[in-house]
């Protein structure tokens, strides 16, 4: 069976969108964008096969993995009525897998990225306790190789200022400062194009896996190790 592609119409869609970004044209070129949603699932379909032979994947279909392009504008100062963009994102089954996978198609800003964008209050308290207790360990995990050439350093928001109950002189004030823990890693539109682009992608996504398993442990596990789930 031939890997699902991203076809370069699809992604011409996206640019000629932003030029005519109005429901006037969405409406007279909706069969375009029918085709071009139509190429997305089938490659999301796809990147979730592959997925699936080394991680456990909650989200049922590449159809359900991806976001809608109608931008809710309700409390935004920018009124354009689509996004430019494809996007999606597959969330890890049980409990015990925690954290997602995200990616991002648009002409020359595509990337991939994972962990916790939205931490809930909870999470966050138990990520920075364990920070606090176990930097070095911390800092062993974000010095791996792979993860270092893959994706350089934590991608995030950052607090202006040590969190309250921590001191501003903390030995990993940097990771503690940090509101969102997550790892990205740019694709250029050459790549996006490759015919083998999905087990690029699949590869990428792969290779958080270090990130994510140490992140399940530190939001699974009290400081003694026992299972919270």
């Amino acid at each position: 069976m031939p890997h699902p592609i991203i076809k370069k119409s699809s992604i011409d869609f996206l640019k000629t969108l932003a030029k005519h970004n109005d429901r006037d044209w969405f409406s007279a070129h909706k069969e375009k964008y029918t085709e071009a949603q139509a190429n997305l699932i089938a490659f999301a379909d796809g990147l979730l096969r592959e997925m699936n032979k080394h991680d456990t994947i909650e989200t049922p279909s590449g159809k359900a993995s991806l976001y809608r392009i109608y931008r809710d504008v309700r409390f935004s100062k920018e009124k354009t009525p689509y996004n430019t963009h494809w996007n999606g994102g597959f969330k890890r089954a049980t409990k015990k897998l925690r954290g997602g996978y995200y990616f991002h198609i648009e002409p020359g800003r595509s990337f991939v990225g994972c962990g916790f964008w939205g931490p809930s209050k909870e999470d966050l308290a138990r990520i920075r306790q364990d920070i606090d207790a176990n930097y070095p360990d911390w800092r062993k995990m974000l010095s791996n190789k792979t993860l270092v050439s893959t994706f350089g350093t934590l991608w995030g928001e950052q607090l202006a200022t040590a969190p309250r109950g921590f001191e501003k002189d903390h030995p990993a004030i940097d990771l503690l400062r940090y509101k969102q823990f997550t790892l990205k890693h740019d694709f250029t539109d050459e790549e996006v194009l490759d015919p083998d682009f999905v087990l690029q992608m699949n590869s990428t996504f792969k290779k958080m896996r270090p990130f994510l398993n140490f992140m399940s442990e530190v939001l699974t596990t009290d400081a003694n190790g026992i299972s919270l789930v």
